[in-house]
């Protein structure tokens, strides 16, 4: 009986394990994360051979290694990990109604990944805290309801609202052919980046903004945020990071009607 009960346990234990790598593999395959995954199984199959030929150096030094590695991926792919983690709660496996953010954030990735791919260089400035009116008062203003269609025309080459940023606050385009002031300290900016990575930066470092850049050269989509440019961003590590900025709201009264905008969304 209880040889049965242990391998009751075993097979049961190999159940668990088998689902847990499953779900890891779910969620970052396919993604630039995989490549991470990859990489640390490459980092821990090294450090068992270098245990299994007796290389105690070598052993000691991937070890240390892997240790400041682990913190390092921790903070640099935190949104996804929140993203993650939110997916096992119970809470919101049982709330799955798609909210308005849900519904933006969709259209908004769809229309920065699709200019990517087209090679039109945009700049998108998503109102935070900060209020941009400095920005906006200068530009065009166009007040106009946010939609895929709408944003993509703006940045077509052959719109004279093209060169220059947009400014979304709420689900309301504010303006467009926004003159955003350049950085100063260019040591993060690359030989591929241009006036439009380098106004990005300007703009990030004076507002909470999070700033949203499509490179037209290289078809590259880049995010900055408090003066940090990170740079080749993929649409899933995009909406990770969107979603680690802002918090949906507690459900409210649908009596009431609120004004749905980014602070109230998203509490960082």
């Amino acid at each position: 009986m209880s040889a049965l009960f242990h391998s009751f346990t075993s097979l049961f234990e190999i159940l668990v394990i088998t689902l847990v790598i499953n779900y890891l593999l779910m969620f970052f395959w396919n993604t630039r994360s995989m490549d991470v995954v990859l990489g640390l199984l490459a980092i821990l199959l090294a450090f068992f051979f270098a245990a299994w030929l007796n290389f105690p150096i070598l052993h000691r030094i991937i070890g240390l290694l892997s240790n400041t590695a682990l913190l390092g991926l921790l903070i640099i792919f935190q949104p996804e990990m929140r993203v993650a983690l939110s997916k096992l709660s119970p809470k919101g496996r049982r709330y799955k109604e798609v909210t308005e953010f849900d519904k933006f954030l969709d259209h908004l990735g769809t229309s920065v990944y699709r200019l990517a791919e087209k090679r039109l260089g945009a700049l998108i400035l998503l109102e935070n805290e900060d209020s941009l009116d400095d920005f906006a008062r200068k530009a065009i203003q166009l007040n106009a309801t946010f939609s895929s269609e709408l944003l993509e025309s703006i940045f077509d080459t052959t719109t004279p609202l093209h060169d220059g940023a947009v400014i979304i606050r709420n689900t309301t385009i504010l303006a467009a052919s926004v003159i955003l002031p350049l950085a100063e300290d260019s040591l993060q900016l690359t030989r591929s980046m241009g006036t439009r990575h380098r106004a990005a930066l300007g703009a990030s470092q004076l507002t909470d903004a999070v700033i949203i850049i499509i490179s037209e050269e290289a078809g590259r989509v880049s995010i900055a945020r408090d003066g940090v440019m990170t740079p080749g961003v993929k649409i899933d590590r995009f909406k990770g990071i969107i979603r680690s900025i802002f918090t949906p709201p507690a459900p409210m009264n649908t009596n009431f009607k609120t004004k749905l905008n980014f602070r109230n969304w998203f509490q960082k």
